[in-house]
């Protein structure tokens, strides 16, 4: 961002009604190849979501964020925002408050309810003492009001990515179980029933994904766009096939199945079937 690195927003109370995805051309909903995808087996791209019904502005934070190496998805209404929130595939949701459909606020406190963590910055144009401490009583992580610097805002979004960092690095979650079956984040190993589990680090971030939705059906897309970073079907079975290999790494010699096909739907971890 040349200059100042200060965005002006002179029509800041433009609304525009129609949805948008960043992406492939001709759809009312784009996405694009998000940023950083597919570089590493290891590597998981951080991933944001924008709510906001101002193309310009969210153009502008598309743009600036995708640069930053994020991988960003955006709609421009609540409703939709709650929809894309729900599916907790999400590092950090950036939203306006004013939104068609749901408002910020209300989508944000629907977030909290659900009981999804996912930090969430407020971008609006409601700058009062008042408004922000609204924002914050919703369940807002931050409130940056505009006309905001990129400059700020990224390190706002930095911040509160490092946050949720180290709230996931907290010893008493540091370690995931299901079943039998143990996952150590931090040393990246995996056991069951006592016996070592050796993983392929994509195998290894596929099964943590499962893992934090054990019990829960996790769709293809939820995969696809989680590890993958693919924010569109690549008319492959990349993920049928490493579950296959994630499968029987999991259950060859042992008694009993732990990763399950609900057919028509996906897939599922948990040890009773």
């Amino acid at each position: 961002m040349a200059g100042s690195g200060r965005h002006e927003f002179p029509e800041i109370g433009a609304r525009h009604s129609r949805g948008y995805r960043w992406g492939p051309a001709g759809s009312d909903f784009r996405r694009p190849f998000p940023y950083g995808a597919g570089e590493s087996d290891d590597a998981v791209t951080r991933k944001i979501l924008i709510v906001e019904d101002d193309v310009s502005t969210a153009s502008y934070l598309a743009k600036g964020l995708t640069e930053a190496g994020y991988a960003v998805e955006s709609c421009g209404d609540g409703r939709d925002g709650l929809f894309l929130a729900s599916e907790g595939i999400f590092d950090l949701i950036i939203a306006d408050r004013m939104l068609p459909g749901l408002d910020g606020l209300a989508m944000v406190s629907a977030i909290r309810a659900a009981g999804l963590v996912t930090p969430v910055l407020i971008l609006s144009a409601l700058a009062a003492v008042d408004h922000r401490v609204d924002g914050l009583k919703a369940g807002a992580d931050d409130y940056l009001c505009k006309p905001f610097s990129f400059a700020e805002l990224s390190a706002r979004v930095d911040a509160l990515v490092r946050r949720s960092d180290r709230l996931a690095s907290d010893p008493q979650k540091t370690k995931l179980s299901v079943g039998d079956l143990e996952i150590d984040l931090l040393a990246r190993h995996v056991t069951r029933a006592g016996r070592p589990i050796a993983l392929g680090g994509r195998e290894f971030n596929l099964l943590e994904f499962l893992a934090r939705h054990a019990g829960q059906v996790v769709t293809r897309t939820m995969m696809l766009e989680k590890i993958w970073n693919y924010h569109f079907d690549p008319g492959s079975n990349v993920v049928d096939v490493h579950i296959g290999r994630l499968r029987r790494k999991l259950e060859d010699g042992f008694g009993s199945p732990i990763l399950h096909t609900v057919r028509g739907a996906g897939y599922r971890l948990a040890a009773d079937g």
